[in-house]
């Protein structure tokens, strides 16, 4: 007997997922504990010549910048000097750093990551027990560094860190965001994430309003949304809808992303490089958090040092 697309409605819905996604597209109702409804990210803070830049063109322009993803070509490739520098320094700013342990497929011998088809497969999932225990061992290190924000791309691990913390062999006093690689692109993905223990999570960067009001309707945790991305990662150009992102996603992170292929990853890159690119994020930054006071006067951005935020323990 066939069933219509209405009844499919009634039965999600049943199970806690909307059965369309929201046309209306409703205000969140929801906030950080400060009270404010979104908050700046910044990715590929890459070491810490590349945060002085940042802490510099914040300082100057007066910009909040809440929390920064870092060590994007992996944790590992950094001797414990330099994150201790790095951690010192965001502490000062009162900034949240999730860092990224470093062993990945890219330097597993398993190759079916890089090819189109492979991507489809959760092409960054951690291959074997081996490589879990070296993204985990990678944590704990950069967890005695004073790091207390990690980002995770594979739900796998990401169920396995809440099992470790609830059998006391995992640090509690963390945050986990779980990566735009993980694909999260519909509510019932979203819900699964927080279920997972997921402090906040990326869902891809191209959903309509309707979408995103959706996702939001089912969950609590931040979420972390691109408002602006390379033409390698699609080029995701969102900065004229950060008003309405701003009040569907609420609590949410405003992301600025180069994305992986554009190459700024690549461990072989200078400083500088990395340096040039994040005065200008800070720069675009600026003008979102003006559009955003400009067009929707009611939503707010954290100050600078919002308490809740995991900044590194030094």
């Amino acid at each position: 007997m066939a069933v219509t697309l209405d009844a499919v409605s009634k039965m999600m819905e049943q199970a806690g997922i909307p059965g369309r996604d929201l046309y209306d597209r409703p205000a969140s109702g929801k906030s950080f504990p400060d009270g404010c409804h979104y908050r700046i990210e910044m990715s590929g803070v890459e070491g810490p010549k590349v945060l002085e830049a940042l802490i510099r063109e914040r300082r100057k322009r007066n910009v909040p910048i809440h929390r920064l993803v870092s060590f994007c070509q992996g944790g590992t490739l950094y001797d414990d000097a330099e994150l201790k520098d790095f951690a010192q320094m965001a502490a000062e700013e009162k900034m949240e750093v999730i860092a990224i342990p470093g062993p990945r497929n890219a330097w597993d011998i398993g190759r079916q990551f890089v090819t189109p088809d492979g991507q489809r497969c959760g092409g960054l999932n951690h291959r074997g027990s081996d490589e879990i225990r070296k993204v985990i061992a990678d944590m704990l290190r950069m967890y005695e560094i004073g790091f207390r924000g990690f980002m995770l791309v594979d739900r796998g691990v990401l169920a396995l860190v809440g099992k470790m913390q609830e059998q006391g062999n995992f640090p509690k006093d963390i945050v986990i965001k779980l990566s735009v690689w993980a694909g999260v692109s519909s509510p019932a993905g979203a819900l699964l994430a927080q279920q997972l223990g997921a402090s906040s999570f990326n869902p891809v960067a191209d959903l309509t309003l309707p979408q995103m009001a959706a996702i939001r309707s089912v969950t609590d945790i931040p979420i972390d949304f691109y408002i602006w991305t390379f033409d390698s990662y699609g080029g995701s150009n969102r900065m004229y809808d950060a008003p309405e992102v701003a009040k569907v996603y609420a609590p949410c992170y405003f992301k600025f992303e180069p994305a992986p292929t554009a190459g700024y990853y690549n461990p072989f890159n200078s400083d500088e490089e990395h340096m040039r690119l994040m005065e200008k994020k800070v720069k675009w930054a600026e003008w979102a958090i003006e559009h955003v006071a400009l067009n929707e006067p009611g939503v707010r951005v954290s100050p600078q040092g919002a308490p809740d935020l995991h900044v590194p323990k030094v």
